[in-house]
């Protein structure tokens, strides 16, 4: 749970700031956005997969360039 006390002599603005990048930090809106629907299993592990296969894919290139 995110919380940010204002400090004394801190405007609003400043710690609503704070508070935004708390929030972002822990990842609490993006884990929200995912439970929005649900999504099922085999869903879930294609994505997963097609990460993983996108980020090999990646270091694979940046090897071939970097030799």
């Amino acid at each position: 749970m995110v919380e940010v006390i204002v400090r004394e002599g801190e405007n609003l603005e400043d710690a609503l700031k704070r508070f935004k990048k708390e929030v972002e930090k822990e990842g609490i809106l993006k884990l929200a956005r995912e439970k929005m629907y649900y999504k099922p299993p085999s869903v879930i592990k294609k994505e997963r997969m097609a990460q993983i296969k996108r980020r090999l894919e990646l270091k694979r290139k940046k090897r071939m360039l970097g030799k």
